[in-house]
């Protein structure tokens, strides 16, 4: 009875991962296990993700982002404080991914609001970061998983990459300092005072080192999604090694979670694709109707495992990745980075799980409704 507990809680903790396992299983019963398999699945963004996860939990361990925490910490007005937070995960999100810029900013979203006696507006500038992670991320090819996937399969270059989804993202920004704008609207003018000590005066000088060496490691995987390089296999060797050298133990935070949910969906993916029954009729449907069927996907298997799933058989990329990329702003399943928003937040105010749910829902669809039109008619231009 205990283990069925701790079976469902940790289903409840993770509820993607018994989805994902129960689909690459499925999968085998429609093509059989064979060495196509192997090579169909996608190691190159696999290890790229694997770099990225843990270079970023490096990157949490050393602090590197405590300077501009201390600058949050003086802004004196509840709107600037609550526009710089907002604007930090929208801006952040497209380089270290949505996911991580949640988990960096809503924690201190938490902290600073209640230090400053403002906590109604945590609620609300919680589904605004959602809001930012989501739409922040879309610009740049590692801005979050399902993005990296489909740009590695693409063929598109950087620079066409980050041209394609630049008016959305812009839409998306004026759109969200509205939004933050009307949160604050009965207090336009309040103000907040947090407490100096709420972050460390100074990082440790001893750890400059690492932090250092996470700065070039990091460098060293953007370099290897940018430039599409050959030698991928050995900046994932040159990259892990340096974290065994330097702290070893950071392999052991990375999201394997993750990287599972990852593997199963490619093994789903890979073996639908070699099934020319299945294969005809998804193309069939999902063909033409790229930027419906992602959203509508998403909302069963989230965005990420939906981008592995529909790519095979999609014609418009561009139509496909502006889908997955509005699909976490319709249910918070749509995305994995909002799964990780709640859990964040109940742990800090168990029991308010439902609090959260609305709100989020109510202000993330109304966003929703009103980028997705312009969304569909820009991405009917293929990328």
């Amino acid at each position: 009875m205990h283990t069925l507990r701790k079976l469902l809680r940790g289903i409840k903790k993770e509820p993607m991962l018994p989805v994902a396992v129960a689909a690459a299983i499925i999968s085998l019963f429609i093509t059989p296990p064979s060495a196509r398999l192997l090579r169909d699945i996608d190691w190159r963004t696999l290890a790229t993700l694997f770099l990225m996860l843990t270079v970023l939990e490096g990157f949490k361990r050393e602090n590197v982002f405590v300077p501009l925490l201390r600058l949050a910490s003086r802004l004196r007005h509840q709107v600037s404080l609550g526009l710089f937070l907002v604007f930090s995960v929208f801006f952040t999100s497209m380089f270290v991914t949505n996911d991580v810029s949640l988990i960096i900013f809503v924690p201190i979203t938490i902290i600073l609001f209640r230090a400053a006696g403002k906590e109604r507006y945590i609620l609300p500038l919680l589904a605004c970061e959602n809001i930012a992670a989501v739409r922040g991320s879309l610009l740049t090819p590692f801005g979050s998983p399902q993005n990296l996937f489909i740009f590695g399969r693409s063929g598109v270059d950087a620079g066409g990459f980050i041209l394609y989804m630049l008016p959305i993202c812009a839409i998306s920004g004026v759109l969200l300092f509205i939004f933050v704008l009307f949160l604050f609207r009965r207090e336009p003018g309040g103000k907040t005072s947090i407490p100096e000590e709420t972050f460390p005066a100074k990082l440790p000088t001893e750890r400059r080192l690492y932090r250092v060496v996470y700065l070039v490691l990091f460098a060293a995987v953007l370099f290897m999604i940018v430039s599409r390089t050959g030698f991928w296999l050995w900046i994932t060797a040159a990259v892990t090694a340096a974290v065994l050298i330097i702290d070893r133990k950071i392999l052991l935070k990375c999201d394997y979670v993750l990287l599972v949910t990852f593997f199963c969906f490619f093994v789903f993916s890979s073996s639908v694709s070699a099934n020319e029954t299945v294969a005809a009729f998804l193309s069939k449907i999902v063909a033409g109707r790229e930027y419906v069927c992602s959203i509508a996907v998403s909302q069963v298997i989230s965005n990420v495992p939906a981008a592995i799933v529909l790519y095979p058989f999609a014609g418009n990329r561009g139509a496909l990745l502006y889908g997955l990329d509005s699909a976490g702003l319709v249910t918070i399943i749509g995305s994995l980075a909002s799964i990780i928003n709640y859990r964040i937040y109940v742990r800090e105010y168990p029991g308010q799980g439902g609090a959260f749910m609305k709100t989020f829902h109510a202000i993330s669809i109304i966003f929703f409704l009103i980028v997705a039109l312009p969304g569909y008619f820009i991405s009917l231009k293929p990328m």
